[in-house]
């Protein structure tokens, strides 16, 4: 048996901003970018077609969204960017270290989390003391945008059984949203979520050998 746990929502709680635009274009204007005058409208235009189920990555999508007023910046300025912008305050659930120590009792661990900014996962588990340098931290961090695709396809789901090397079907996928999370199900793993039971009681049950 292998345990995945969604992140956002689930193992941690994250502020978001009623207005990304804005936190993007304070953290571009630190960078020295000259942000355009209607980069509201810029920034929640769509600037490219994705297939369906695809990641978007937000420093694409911010990179795209300047060029299409004359305005270029590198790769990494847009990545540095887009990350600070959405490095927000968060907070550890209540559960999730307990949750994932039972686990790591079981078989190996990954996180599987949809975010479209690269480096924002890993930078949330290592400021909430669940990274993977910690005892109870996952074996795997699988993203959204590092592969591709958001759950609820079946790709990511795929992607996290293969970076714990174990077949689909040993995959066990907690998360709190049946929408997206709910895909293990549909992909071949299973789901168990958060509106039905708490993460106290998944570590109880992963201890117990019942979840």
């Amino acid at each position: 048996m292998a345990v995945s746990f969604d992140v956002f929502g689930t193992l941690v709680a994250i502020e978001r901003s009623g207005d990304p635009w804005a936190a993007v274009a304070d953290s571009l204007a630190d960078r020295g970018v000259a942000v355009p005058e209607d980069w509201e409208a810029a920034y929640r235009s769509s600037h490219r077609d994705y297939e369906r189920g695809r990641e978007a990555p937000i420093d694409e999508h911010v990179r795209l969204a300047l060029a299409s007023r004359d305005t270029e910046v590198t790769a990494d300025t847009a990545r540095e960017a887009v990350l600070d912008a959405f490095d927000g305050p968060v907070t550890r659930r209540d559960g999730a270290v307990a949750a994932l120590e039972a686990a790591h009792g079981r078989g190996p661990v990954a996180v599987c989390s949809n975010c479209s900014v690269p480096g924002l996962v890993e930078r949330t588990l290592s400021r909430t003391g669940l990274g993977p340098a910690r005892d109870c931290g996952p074996d795997a961090v699988v993203t959204s945008v590092g592969c591709g695709w958001r759950k609820p396809h079946a790709a990511i789901f795929e992607a996290t059984a293969d970076a714990l090397d174990v077949p689909l079907a040993s995959l066990v996928h907690v998360g709190d949203d049946a929408r997206t999370d709910g895909g293990a199900d549909r992909a071949g793993a299973r789901s168990v979520l958060l509106e039905d039971i708490t993460l106290e009681t998944v570590a109880a049950r992963l201890r117990e050998g019942s979840l």
